[in-house]
């Protein structure tokens, strides 16, 4: 057992202890919440899927806290959402609702006073009010469309005051319903990356070969004819540590990297310059598409031990050239 006694505190304290009973009491309050899932819930989400405007936000205090949190998550899952505090809508923020709009009101006591005086102007615009409390007996669930209600919950704080298990089962009731509506909208990894293109995640789901790899001008090609010395021009002018080989139609017929030059070398002892790159070329190499992701292109990078690929179309036609570098420097892993 872990005790410390400060001056400051006048008894021991098991952290650990004490930990786990505040997790076993959350615990049971998410049971607690589980129970309360029935129609209301399916409504509140018809409610928000029929949706014109946005999905908005109140809470006071800590409910506002939870409230925060939910509106990111709903707007980060397809539904348009956001926070509106309540005490600085009485004041001008009430503005930003209007007709069309969805409002999710947080109070466990289902009392709160600034959200109360909201009332009057939420029925005028004729906005569906959905609430979540403690129960369905206070002011705000008797005049929601929908009162999502958390169930008889314990407080984890040992007072019974400070918000703890409340906030918890309402974050997770926020968390459940963003989740059912994602699930109801079909929507995809592709739209989740497309609300966070900064993150790691957006740059694995967005990022494509064809964003990164190398074209035009600074894509090496060569004929099959072409000499070893005019080919190793090409290689050193285009940085790319390799050129590709193509036809008249610019389809791929091999590729020749520095690294094949250093085996040749090692091999013959030195090498005529005059060789033609055909005689030597390495035939069928690995391709990709410029619509790979540009994750499975490192991915694949990794599994093959080779540090490029050839991009190439439907005709295998070479139209780019993508590298471990490009893709590490991009923050793609």
């Amino acid at each position: 057992m872990n005790t410390l006694n400060p001056q400051n505190m006048p008894n021991p304290v098991d952290f650990q202890k004490v930990a786990l009973e505040t997790l076993r009491i959350e615990e049971q309050a998410l049971q607690v919440l589980a129970a309360q899932i029935d129609e209301r819930f399916d409504r509140a989400c018809e409610y928000i899927l029929r949706c014109r405007g946005r999905l908005v936000i109140t809470g006071m205090g800590k409910s506002g806290h939870i409230g925060r949190k939910m509106a990111a998550t709903f707007a980060s899952t397809g539904t348009p959402s956001f926070f509106m505090h309540p005490g600085e809508a009485g004041h001008g923020d009430l503005g930003m609702l209007v007709s069309g709009d969805v409002l999710i009101a947080i109070s466990n006591s289902g009392k709160s006073d600034e959200i109360m005086m909201l009332m009057p102007l939420i029925k005028h615009l004729e906005i569906p009010l959905i609430t979540i409390s403690g129960d369905d007996k206070g002011p705000m669930p008797q005049n929601a469309d929908v009162a999502l209600t958390l169930g008889n919950i314990q407080e984890a704080c040992p007072l019974g005051l400070a918000p703890t298990s409340s906030t918890t089962a309402t974050l997770a009731l926020g968390d459940a319903l963003a989740v059912a509506l994602l699930d109801a909208r079909g929507f995809t990894s592709d739209d989740f990356a497309r609300s966070h293109p900064a993150g790691a995640l957006g740059k694995r789901l967005l990022l494509h070969v064809k964003h990164l790899m190398h074209t035009g001008a600074d894509l090496p090609k060569v004929s099959p004819d072409t000499p070893m010395n005019k080919v190793l021009y090409e290689i050193s002018d285009k940085r790319l540590g390799l050129t590709t080989v193509v036809d008249a139609d610019d389809k791929l017929l091999g590729i020749f990297t520095d690294g094949d030059l250093r085996r040749l070398i090692d091999k013959q002892q030195g090498f005529d310059v005059n060789l033609k790159v055909s005689e030597v070329m390495i035939q069928h190499p690995l391709t990709i598409s410029e619509e790979a992701r540009a994750v499975v292109a490192l991915e694949r990078m990794n599994e093959k031990k080779i540090t490029q690929f050839v991009v190439v179309d439907d005709a295998n036609k070479v139209i780019g050239i993508i590298s471990m570098h490009d893709l590490i420097q991009a923050g793609v892993n």
